[in-house]
């Protein structure tokens, strides 16, 4: 058998991991259990600063201790995750959550990938990586849908506590069959002089980026698009709330969230054969700017519209960003020069959220998205003129 049952186990760990009705509430539950919209934005950015801390050391030791032992710690902490969010009553507890999601979101990063891509390779099946890929992927998307449409129907009928229970049910059993994972064997350098300094990578791809200004200016277009997209994914409860819709159909809003970046993703390579990178840039951040203004003015039904329009645009960005990056680089560099995104995105994803925390604070969910419309044109404006000869 080998190390072929490693994929059919990562199925059903992927299916569990993403069986989670808690999200589609999430907001409202901690609402409910007295967090303001300023405290959601501070474990915000307590999460980002985490990742920021721990995603490239737990790459480093997914490689030197096992990628399985990273797994196994990643659903352990989902497990604790949602075992204190249960009982959850103050900020503290909000807060130690999130930073343990942090460290499982780090553990997880890259690990899963490796084990998946080695267990293939010891097995001379290396070429089918790309087709497992995609339909691990086609699962998550079946699992959340379950999820978001179950959760808003449960939430509705019987309280947002019980998807809590349901999703640490849903994680107990990812944990159990990440045990059951086999480590495949690998090459790997043991010996530390023989390997290329830390210091190394971060001065070769400091000096990259700078020689590079025109990527720089793409990726910091995926940064601020990636930022301000995460407050409709963290925050579409609140909005909903707020339009006094109910939370019966915030599973199908969920699903339909989750959707509409698909035609964007899949399309994308397409696009740019038709598009200059920089026309669909700036077509792309022209239409979060004008959809975030919208929802911060006009507070009806139709502010979804803005929502749908958001979505459809943002969903083409993080393929345009990745491929333009790729497609410049070196393999030997390319964990390191996509950390070096994720980076960015993380300190840009901290000091938006203290802007979206404060205005929200003062002018409600509506101001909160005010601020962001104000971000994303002022980035609109500046990558008119400073991309116009360097992005082509």
């Amino acid at each position: 058998m080998g190390y072929l049952p490693n994929i059919w186990k990562l199925f059903v760990i992927r299916f569990f991991y993403n069986l989670i009705p808690a999200y589609v509430i999430e907001r409202l539950f901690w609402e409910d259990r007295g967090m303001t919209i300023q405290m959601v934005v501070y474990t915000e950015i307590i999460f980002a600063f985490t990742i920021v801390l721990f995603e490239v050391p737990s790459g480093i030791m997914a490689d030197k201790w096992g990628r399985k032992h990273m797994l196994v710690l990643s659903a352990l902490l989902g497990c604790c995750e949602f075992l204190i969010l249960v009982f959850a009553t103050e900020f503290w507890h909000f807060a130690l959550v999130v930073f343990l999601a942090a460290i499982g979101h780090s553990a997880s990063s890259g690990a899963e990938d490796a084990l998946l891509y080695d267990s293939l390779l010891a097995e001379g099946k290396e070429k089918h990586f790309e087709k497992i890929i995609g339909r691990l992927n086609a699962l998550d998307t079946i699992s959340i849908i379950i999820a978001a449409l179950c959760g808003s129907f449960l939430a509705s009928h019987f309280g947002y506590e019980l998807n809590y229970w349901i999703s640490l049910g849903a994680m107990v059993v990812s944990l159990g069959v990440t045990f059951l994972l086999a480590e495949p064997v690998w090459n790997s350098i043991e010996d530390d002089e023989e390997s290329l300094p830390f210091k190394t990578y971060i001065t070769s791809s400091v000096r990259f980026f700078k020689s590079n200004p025109g990527l720089c200016l793409v990726l910091l277009s995926g940064m601020v698009t990636g930022a301000a997209i995460n407050f409709i994914d963290e925050f579409w409860q609140i909005y909903l709330e707020r339009l006094n819709i109910p939370v019966i159909y915030f599973g199908l809003f969920s699903a339909a969230v989750f959707f509409l970046r698909l035609p964007g993703n899949v399309l994308a390579y397409k696009l740019k054969n038709v598009f200059s990178y920089r026309a669909l840039l700036l077509g792309i951040t022209a239409a979060l700017t004008a959809g975030f203004i919208y929802m911060s003015v006009i507070k009806d039904f139709s502010g979804l519209a803005a929502v749908i329009v958001i979505c459809l645009a943002a969903g083409i960005i993080e393929p345009l960003a990745a491929g333009y990056l790729h497609h410049q680089i070196d393999s030997s560099m390319r964990a390191t020069m996509g950390s070096f995104q994720s980076l960015g995105e993380n300190f840009l994803l901290t000091f938006t959220g203290l802007g979206f925390g404060y205005y929200s604070s003062q002018l409600d969910i509506f101001g909160g998205f005010g601020f962001i419309a104000v971000l994303c044109g002022m980035f609109f404006v500046y990558f008119l003129f400073a991309s116009k000869k360097l992005v082509e």
